[in-house]
């Protein structure tokens, strides 16, 4: 079920390198969404491994239970160390480690890394640009300290707090959780982005981002429209059931041979509907011409969608309405593996099993797609399969630093600008700000004493701009700065702006 890539290059994530310390669903669905786009994320694991390992369910020919289907749909594509941070040596293994990574990823109950001496301002003393991304029930007091920060949390407590199982199901008196663990993995793919805005961060300012999601947060975010509602006009909204309190019709309604989704928003499509439907009660633009009109009315409304979809299958209601309007049957898994966009989308991966030879497990695809860049499809890591593998070669792992222009900033950096005339210096000077502006172009904005310049103005030939650490600590980028300081050597005066104001000397330069 995969589809044919010709002429792509590995995944546009390639050269990330992840410590995914997350265990069960949020934080290695977040790790995932990377690693199947080529980032290296190194599961780090406990000796009895992830509790997903051991969750179900197994597939027959899988004797000894070592592949649960949970475990595998989220860890493909991924390495596997087993440590136990109690353990010194381990610990010092794993220090070694986060200096040689891009992102740290953990979803322990808040306090749990402090105590390992693993904190983030523990982190970031190790490796100074290191992302770290936390996912919790509550998040931590960096944020906003909640009253139930120490309280433990699966999805349900999530999808409870945050208000959807009080907008799910028929009316109050039978709630219902959503299906599959939508808390987990939106919060999860909250922080996937998470990461990578803080990748890009760090890697135009060098220093270390804390990035946190709380699971009753993204459910909160999750459910933006009853804020709005309650907020509006005081209702609290209760479970509208399969349909919507502010659209119709715009639900789930009755087929011969199961059930089939229509969303009506603009007139235009209801006027389309209408005309399939062709029955004089809905041609009455009195009762349901406009949006108001269709939500106003929209019991009785959906009571006569309904009478129509029902003396149709499936299959001949998206004869009739497929393409027309916003319109879809309700799958099942089996018409979803049979579906032909699925597998045109290459969202069910067929994976190598490494017990059957020419078997294969089938998992759910990623959703986002890169021009020229394939999704990766490898199997999942066995429990520590690749401690060795870092153990040996730990000396040897390279550092990923970035390739992307770096931007030294005034926190951390000085610039000192040299400007020479036809054969001297005739100026040595540290620019008392720097700001980077970026448009087209980057440009290297400067100010410097106006009592320093105005003398010499007219001397000057050319100009070298040279950054240097401000502080003591270690610099990650020597190699980015010496990269940007070559770029910015012995610049003419005619690839430079100087403006005088009435108090400094601006002078701008192209990087």
């Amino acid at each position: 079920m995969t589809a044919k890539y010709q002429s792509l290059k590995p995944g546009i994530l390639q050269g990330i390198r992840v410590l995914d310390l997350s265990r069960m669903l949020s934080g290695p669905y977040a790790t995932m969404l990377l690693a199947d786009h080529g980032a290296e994320v190194i599961k780090v694991e406990s000796s009895e491994g992830d509790t997903s390992r051991r969750s179900g369910p197994f597939n027959e020919s899988d004797k000894k239970r070592d592949w649960s289907g949970y475990f595998i749909s989220l860890n493909r594509n991924k390495k596997s160390i087993s440590l136990n941070l109690k353990n010194k040596v381990d610990l010092v293994f794993f220090k070694k480690l986060i200096e040689k990574s891009d992102v740290l990823v953990e979803n322990f109950r808040p306090g749990v890394m402090k105590r390992l001496g693993l904190s983030f301002d523990e982190v970031s003393k190790i490796n100074s640009r290191i992302v770290y991304g936390s996912i919790s029930g509550f998040g931590s007091e960096v944020f906003g300290e909640s009253p139930f920060k120490d309280w433990p949390s699966y999805d349900v407590v999530a999808q409870a707090m945050g208000g959807l199982i009080s907008l799910t199901g028929y009316d109050e008196r039978t709630p219902l959780k959503v299906g599959p663990g939508v808390a987990d993995i939106f919060s999860g793919s909250l922080l996937s982005f998470g990461l990578l805005a803080s990748i890009l961060k760090s890697r135009t300012t060098g220093k270390a981002q804390y990035v946190e999601v709380a699971m009753y947060d993204a459910i909160v975010s999750m459910c933006e429209r009853a804020i709005y509602q309650y907020d509006f006009n005081k209702a609290i909204p209760k479970p509208e059931g399969n349909g919507h309190p502010l659209l119709a019709p715009f639900g789930i309604y009755k087929a011969k041979d199961g059930f089939v989704a229509i969303g009506i928003v603009e007139d235009t499509y209801w006027n389309v509907l209408k005309k399939i439907i062709n029955s004089d009660d809905l041609l009455n633009d009195l009762n349901y011409g406009t949006i108001a009109l269709r939500a106003k009315n929209r019991n009785e409304l959906n009571k006569q969608i309904n009478l129509w979809t029902k003396k149709f299958s499936k299959n001949e209601l998206v004869n009739s309405l497929g393409g027309k309007i916003p319109f879809g049957p309700v799958n099942n898994v089996k018409e979803i593996f049979e579906d032909t966009h699925v597998r045109k989308r290459n969202m069910i991966l067929e994976i190598a099993q490494p017990f059957n030879n020419g078997k294969t497990w089938k998992v759910a695809g990623n959703p986002v797609k890169f021009k020229g860049f394939k999704s990766l499809k490898f199997k999942p890591p066995g429990l520590n399969e690749h401690k060795k593998f870092y153990s040996d070669n730990l000396k040897s792992i390279h550092s990923n630093h970035p390739s992307i222009s770096f931007e030294p900033q005034q926190s951390d950096y000085k610039c000192k600008i040299n400007f020479s005339s036809k054969d001297k210096t005739v100026l040595d000077c540290y620019a008392c700000s720097f700001t980077w502006l970026k448009s087209e172009e980057t440009y290297l904005i400067c100010t410097i004493k106006k009592s320093d310049f105005i003398n010499i103005r007219h001397t000057v030939r050319t100009a070298t701009f040279h950054f240097s650490k401000a502080t003591k600590e270690r610099d990650y980028y020597e190699k980015a700065v010496d990269i940007l300081n070559r770029k910015l050597a012995k610049k003419s005066v005619s690839d430079i702006s100087v403006v005088d104001t009435e108090v400094e000397i601006l002078i701008s330069v192209k990087t």
